[in-house]
C-alpha cells in the first residue's frame, strides 16, 4: 500500500498570501509613515521644536497607531500571545528602533551640523527606512510569532 501524499497549497495561493501580508504591513506602515513625517515636519519645521524631540514625539504617536493596525490587520493571522505580552514587546522593539532613529537624526543635526528642515527630514526618512526593516523582522519573530502547527 502506498501512502497518499498530503495535499499542498498551490504556489500562487501562497504567493498571494505573502503579497497580502506584505501589502497590509505596507498600508499600516504607510499610515504610520504619514503620521511620523507629517508630525515631525509640523513640530520641527513649523512649531520650532528641537529635531530630536520632534523625532521622538512623531515616532511615539506613529508607533501607537501602528501597533493596533498590525495586531488587528497585518499580523491578525498569526498566533495571539496576549496583549500584555505583545504590547510591551512591541514597545521595546520600537524603543530600540526609536533610539536608532534618534541617533541617525542627531548625527545629521549635530555631527554633520545640518539645520535645514529638508536635510533633517532626509535623515528622518533614512531612519524610517532602516527602522522599518528591523521592526518587520522582529515583529514576525517576537511580537506576532507564527502559530504553532502542533497546537
Amino acid at each position: 500500500m502506498t501512502a497518499v501524499p498530503a495535499p499542498t497549497q498551490p504556489r500562487s495561493r501562497s504567493l498571494w498570501s505573502v503579497v497580502r501580508h506584505l501589502g497590509a504591513f505596507g498600508v499600516v506602515g504607510g499610515i504610520g509613515f504619514v503620521i511620523e513625517v507629517g508630525l515631525f515636519q509640523l513640530l520641527y519645521g513649523h512649531l520650532g521644536s528641537g529635531a530630536v524631540v520632534a523625532k521622538a514625539v512623531a515616532t511615539i504617536v506613529a508607533m501607537t497607531v501602528a501597533f493596533f493596525g498590525h495586531r488587528h490587520w497585518s499580523f491578525a493571522h498569526r498566533a495571539r500571545t496576549g496583549f500584555k505580552r505583545e504590547y510591551p514587546m512591541f514597545l521595546v522593539i520600537n524603543g530600540l528602533t526609536l533610539l536608532m532613529g534618534l541617533g541617525i537624526v542627531a548625527f545629521a543635526r549635530y555631527g554633520l551640523d545640518l539645520t535645514s528642515a529638508w536635510a533633517l527630514q532626509g535623515a528622518n526618512l533614512v531612519s524610517i527606512a532602516v527602522g522599518t526593516v528591523v521592526r518587520y523582522l522582529l515583529y514576525r519573530q517576537w511580537v506576532f510569532p507564527a502559530a504553532d502547527p502542533a497546537a
